[in-house]
């Protein structure tokens, strides 16, 4: 049943939220146990998955206080092939990358873009995403298609974000910070906000669940590799988190959930 724009920005209030694919950034020291986490998960049979918990259709809590969601989906298939449990941890994005190194999970599983700032904090898996940033307006914008159409506009955006980036390198665009896609997809709507930028598959998902007076307005403006984060010196663990990533791609399990959540086939490197 679809969501109500209200139902679902009360929802995603309750829980504090960082949008899209962020730009976290922590110390490069590493923690002194985290070479020690396969052994650790197959020892006590459970892998320990964060992600925010506020980021629908990739990782959020149904009206049952279950997660749910595509990263759900590709954690639980991998702790089944890792012959895991899974244990779920929600966290806020600015404290994803310090919670990991604090040893208070084993691995991010939670929509992050690799980056190159990143990779001096931690190690990224295989990518388990490709997607991208798209310009989203209402449905009587007619005059921003390209990036370059923004200067001089209002342009929402999640702080910390690579969509942040994107906005700021272009002149004059007027950019405006926030915490949650809720509050910006609402300020889109009631006409606070000229455009904003965001993922292509998550505004597309909340455009067909919540039924949103929004339309994708520009093709895909830069391609990001998605990846599972995991502390530096855990290379078996990334090496069997990558090998059943290969195994659900090669017998069609990674494509069958891909379909569940965004209704087409994945985009290819």
């Amino acid at each position: 049943m679809k969501r109500t724009i209200l139902l679902m920005f009360t929802a995603i209030l309750t829980l504090s939220i960082i949008s899209g694919c962020s730009k976290a950034e922590g110390d490069t020291k590493t923690n002194k146990s985290s070479n020690k986490v396969l052994e650790r998960i197959e020892k006590n049979k459970v892998m320990r998955v964060s992600f925010e918990g506020t980021y629908p259709p990739f990782n959020f809590l149904d009206d049952d206080n279950n997660f749910q969601g595509f990263d759900v989906d590709i954690s639980n298939e991998i702790g089944k092939r890792l012959d895991v449990d899974v244990e779920f941890i929600a966290t806020n994005w600015d404290g994803l990358i310090g919670g990991l190194k604090a040893d208070k999970f084993d691995i991010i599983i939670g929509q992050m873009t690799v980056t190159e700032e990143r990779k001096k904090s931690v190690d990224f898996t295989d990518p388990y995403v490709i997607t991208g940033s798209v310009l989203v307006t209402r449905n009587d914008t007619d005059d921003i298609k390209e990036l370059e159409d923004i200067s001089g506009k209002k342009v929402g955006v999640g702080g910390g974000t690579t969509f942040e980036e994107v906005a700021r390198s272009v002149d004059g665009a007027d950019v405006k910070l926030y915490k949650t896609v809720s509050d910006y997809l609402q300020d889109l709507s009631n006409q606070r906000l000229d455009v904003i930028i965001n993922d292509q598959l998550l505004i597309s998902y909340n455009i067909q669940e919540m039924d949103l007076p929004i339309k994708i307005a520009s093709d895909i403006l830069n391609k990001d590799e998605i990846a599972m984060a995991v502390n530096k010196g855990n290379e078996d663990f990334i090496i069997k988190v990558n090998e059943a990533l290969a195994a659900m791609k090669e017998d069609g399990t990674y494509k069958e959930i891909y379909k569940k959540w965004f209704g087409t086939d994945p985009l290819e490197n």
